[in-house]
This record gives C-alpha cells, sequence and structure tokens, in this order.
C-alpha cells in the first residue's frame, strides 16, 4: 500500500486507485474533503470509519468492470475444465502429448457456485447459464427469497451447500474482517475433487497456503488466484503454486484491459459530479510519477490524463 503526500487542503474530492491510502491522517489533514472516489470496488485501503465521521461520502466504481471481469471468470473457468491449453510448452519442445491432454471437460451442464452476488456476481452467473450451466448463489446480505435471484436464474444457497456442489467456485466478496480467510482448509475440504476455484476478490479472502495444500494433493481440479496474501512457509511464495502450474492460474488482472480504466475513469468522474454543486470544485489526484521523471513532475499523457491514480 502506498502513502500519499497530501498537498490538497482546500480539495473537496479526490480519487484514487488500490495503491493510495486514504487513512484518518489524510482525511484529518483534507479539511475541505467532502467525497472519495474509487477507481474500483474494493474499499480496504479507505479508512471508512474516518470518512464517515467526517461526513464524507465515499463512492467505488462499482459495476464499472463487472463484465470484464465475469467474462475472464468464464474463460480461466473453460481453460482449467478443458486442459488442453496447458499443452503450449510441450507442443513448442516438438512433443505430441495428446493422451495426457485428452481428458479434458466441458463447461456445458456443470454448476457454478457464486459467493458474493453483487454486480460482479450477477454478470458471471448470467455469462455462465447463457453457456448452458446451472448457477446457484450465497450472499450473506441478499435474503434467500430476494427477488433478484429468480432474476438472474439463480438458486440461492448456503454456503458449504455451494461448496459442496459447485464444479466451478468464483469467488466475488469484498475483504472485510468478516470475510477474511472466508475459504480456508476446512472450506476447501467441502469442495468436489476435481472442482474450480477462482479467486477474483482480494487475497485475503483465502487461505492461499491451504489452496497450495489441496492443488498439490490434488484434491482440487484447478485454481485461478490473486496472489496477494502470502501465507506461504516457503521462501518463494508463489513455489508451491507453480508445482502445480497446470492448474493455477493468476486472476490479478481480471479487470484489467484496454477499457477497463476508461471504463472505471469515466464512472466515478461522472458520480462524483452529480454530487457536485454548481460552483466549481478542487478536485485532488494520486499519481504515480514516470520513471526519469522530475521529482514533483506530473504526467499529463495518455490515460493519467483522466486522473487514473495510483494502481
Amino acid at each position: 500500500m502506498m502513502q500519499l503526500s497530501w498537498n490538497g487542503a482546500n480539495a473537496e474530492a479526490l480519487i484514487v486507485r488500490n495503491k493510495a491510502r486514504v487513512d484518518a491522517e489524510l482525511v484529518a489533514a483534507a479539511r475541505k474533503l467532502r467525497v472519495v472516489g474509487r477507481l474500483g470496488v474494493g474499499l480496504d485501503n479507505i479508512d471508512l470509519a474516518a470518512c464517515e465521521a467526517r461526513g464524507i461520502e465515499v463512492i467505488p466504481a462499482t459495476g464499472a468492470n463487472a463484465l470484464a471481469v465475469a467474462e475472464y471468470v468464464i474463460g480461466t473457468a473453460l481453460a482449467l475444465l478443458r486442459g488442453a491449453y496447458f499443452g503450449t510448452a510441450a507442443v513448442g519442445a516438438g512433443q505430441w502429448p495428446r493422451a495426457a491432454l485428452g481428458h479434458g471437460r466441458e463447461l456445458h451442464g456443470k454448476i457454478l457456485g457464486v459467493v458474493g452476488f453483487g454486480s460482479v456476481g450477477r454478470a458471471t452467473a448470467r455469462l455462465a447459464c447463457a453457456l448452458g450451466m446451472s448457477a446457484i448463489g450465497f450472499d450473506a446480505h441478499i435474503p434467500s427469497a430476494a427477488a433478484v435471484w429468480a432474476q438472474e436464474q439463480t438458486a440461492p444457497s448456503r454456503f458449504d451447500d455451494l461448496l459442496r456442489e459447485a464444479d466451478v467456485v468464483s469467488l466475488h466478496v469484498p475483504l472485510t474482517l468478516a470475510t477474511r480467510g472466508l475459504v480456508d482448509a476446512e472450506k476447501l475440504s467441502l469442495m468436489k475433487r476435481e472442482a474450480i476455484l477462482v479467486n477474483t476478490a482480494r487475497g485475503g479472502v483465502m487461505n492461499e497456503a491451504a489452496l497450495a495444500a489441496a492443488l498439490k494433493a490434488g484434491r482440487l481440479g484447478g485454481a485461478a488466484v490473486r496472489f496477494i496474501a502470502f501465507g506461504l512457509s516457503e521462501p518463494d511464495p508463489h513455489a508451491a503454486h507453480r508445482r502445480r502450474d497446470a492448474r493455477v492460474q493468476r486472476a490479478s488482472l481480471g479487470a484489467d484491459r484496454r477499457q477497463g480504466g476508461g471504463c472505471a475513469r469515466s464512472l466515478t468522474t461522472k458520480r462524483i459530479r452529480t454530487r457536485a454543486q454548481s460552483q466549481p470544485r478542487r478536485f485532488a489526484c494520486a499519481r504515480r510519477p514516470r520513471a526519469g521523471a522530475r521529482r514533483g513532475q506530473r504526467r499529463h499523457g495518455g490515460r493519467d490524463r483522466a486522473g487514473a491514480g495510483l494502481r
């Protein structure tokens, strides 16, 4: 996490990305701050209590990357289920491992379990159903009788039941005290032996050491994860994952694509503008200095022109 050096005491709006930390100290220094825009949906880098105490509204870019992440989940599930795509290195070396790679499975007819049924979870369920999957979902904040489940053709389920039934489990929950370590060794043991796990949420919502152990033991069919919250005992936190490299992919770029930054920036900026009054407002933006640029020099070209902030 990167600490902002605050020089916008008169700013009334602040737009940040995921590495810029908006803590109590910054909030106290920004005497006129009225709104914080987040170019993304994760809010663990923003002190929500400090903002609430000051009456500062926090506006995430909810929905901006929903389709991009949903497409990533489905594409990853297809790749991990089929398995043949992991033969690239062998084919490049002149081999033809047809027998070893001939045990792929189809997505059609499988059950998708969506954990967290916000905009991303719902978009993922829609794409899955369009490809012939059945969708079940769990969300601690949405009652099982809520109309949204039927609207999205998704059957509500208890968390443990979802893990037992799903062929593909996709995590879409924010990182909070309640969700940290949500998927641990005990929960992983409930999943089907050949099930696929995709985590495009924060890395801390699952125990990655337990996942590495499950993959190494062949208790899961594959996983795509975010390598953020390391808990492995080995010097190289990726080492245990590499041993099962045919079954592991990285999901940390699930929302990153050509249109992604523009969608999040335009949506966040639009939402902030709707809150603004008619008089002119000052905007502060946290930016990453260009490599080789002079101290204090700001970037003005390309993606940074819209105030993208720090990644």
